[in-house]
């Protein structure tokens, strides 16, 4: 296959061969904006994911500007498809001819971008997907460990479902209960990887003394959990976790409402990352939980404005009259590690050269600390991951109207304040 990067070789031999014959080779501009591409699901049903993306991407060229830095941003959005997703990033690489890829939000638009990354030698960064799912499911047989190999173009900084598990049966240890869990895994790539016998959530409950009922997968955007929640009554479950899209989830959890079903617990990723799901449910969010990647207590700053987790939350509310969001921390660092990177890299139309200065990272960003160094990573996974902290918590509801999100565990990362302890679901 003839890549970008056989293109750019080809380009660069003709240079040369027109420098050696006394022809004039194009030199490459040094006012030439460095061109960066970023995708994420901005419509659709994951574009709860993508809602802070104008705001971090606008405050992001305002920075760089008057750090007298000259960025472009070419933004595409998925539409929660992963087709699409491969769509549009063969779309910034051939057409747009971006130096650098971002991507965020989810195995169905982070590893399709990431996989056509990795085909066409243009050196990717990738967040907010756990890296089990990203890493194992762009591999050419995902069931076959042997097989398994590294990648040379494509980086990614997450938690893992080991942190989640960890953060989960943290929470749920703060409340008596039978040990009994339904599990809500869809059939996409978080939830095959959430439900996976061997890498996901099942043997870690089993080691740990809890019983799974695991009613099988499910498609996205059901519209009838009957069979599910039927599942979890029969199976007596005190506690209900899963990986969900953000509309399922409220379908879900009006239908167990009606249907007499409550839970004393439950953690739910995806979903319950964002207020306006929770909010979406009126008075039926109190209490419920969800890990927690990033909040405006993290005791974190920005390597590119010096701003702390609370000053940037601030001023996204401040922009936009909506809550902070999850999201906000992960894509404002994607854009300091993009930064950094193009700094170390020298040319920026050298992939080869991008890809070594994304591996040598060093980097203390709004998410913590962030670094390609293998720690917390099995040796598999370890030149291609990156991994950040990760705390749970619960969302309460305020006085005066609205969700409070309030860190009630913290033993996976202790240097992030807790707010509270866990409460059952009233």
């Amino acid at each position: 296959m003839f890549t970008r990067r056989d293109f750019l070789k080809t380009t660069a031999a003709t240079g040369a061969l027109a420098a050696t014959s006394g022809l004039a080779a194009p030199a490459v501009a040094q006012d030439v904006a460095i061109k960066l591409g970023y995708v994420s699901p901005q419509t659709g049903p994951l574009a709860a994911f993508g809602e802070a993306d104008k705001f971090v991407i606008d405050s992001f060229l305002s920075t760089t500007r008057a750090m007298g830095l000259n960025y472009e941003v070419v933004v595409k959005d998925s539409q929660s498809n992963p087709n699409r997703a491969a769509e549009v990033a063969k779309e910034l690489i051939v057409d747009d001819e971006v130096n650098l890829m971002l991507v965020a939000s989810t195995p169905e638009t982070t590893n399709p971008v990431a996989t056509t990354c990795e085909a066409e030698e243009m050196p990717c960064i990738s967040t907010v997907a756990p890296w089990q799912p990203w890493f194992i499911g762009q591999q050419g047989n995902p069931g076959d460990p042997a097989s398994w190999k590294p990648f040379n173009y494509a980086y990614h900084f997450f938690w893992g479902l080991e942190d989640v598990i960890a953060v989960f049966t943290n929470m749920w240890a703060q409340i008596e209960t039978n040990k009994k869990v339904g599990g809500l895994f869809p059939n996409d790539g978080d939830g095959n990887a959430w439900g996976d016998p061997v890498v996901g959530f099942p043997p870690v409950l089993e080691k740990m003394g809890y019983a799974l009922t695991d009613p099988g997968r499910y498609q996205n955007m059901t519209d009838d959990f009957s069979a599910q929640i039927n599942a979890f009554k029969s199976g007596q479950c005190e506690i209900i976790t899963g990986v969900v899209i953000p509309p399922d989830f409220t379908t879900f959890w009006n239908q167990a409402k009606q249907q007499g079903f409550a839970p004393k617990v439950a953690s739910i990723g995806k979903a319950l990352l964002f207020p306006q799901t929770v909010e979406a449910l009126g008075t039926a969010g109190h209490n419920l939980s969800s890990e927690v990647w990033w909040t405006p207590s993290h005791p974190f700053k920005s390597s590119l404005t010096g701003e702390t987790s609370a000053q940037v939350a601030d001023a996204f509310t401040k922009a936009t009259s909506r809550p902070w969001t999850q999201p906000i921390g992960f894509a404002h660092a994607l854009f300091e590690l993009a930064v950094d990177v193009m700094k170390r890299a020298g040319d920026p139309t050298d992939g080869d050269g991008v890809a070594e200065a994304i591996a040598a990272t060093r980097l203390d960003t709004l998410v913590g600390p962030i670094a390609w160094d293998g720690k917390g990573v099995p040796p598999f996974a370890a030149k291609n991951i990156a991994k950040t902290p990760l705390v749970g918590g619960q969302w309460r509801l305020k006085d005066g109207g609205g969700y409070d999100l309030i860190i009630t565990d913290n033993k996976t990362a202790p240097n992030i304040p807790v707010g509270g302890k866990m409460e059952v679901i009233a």
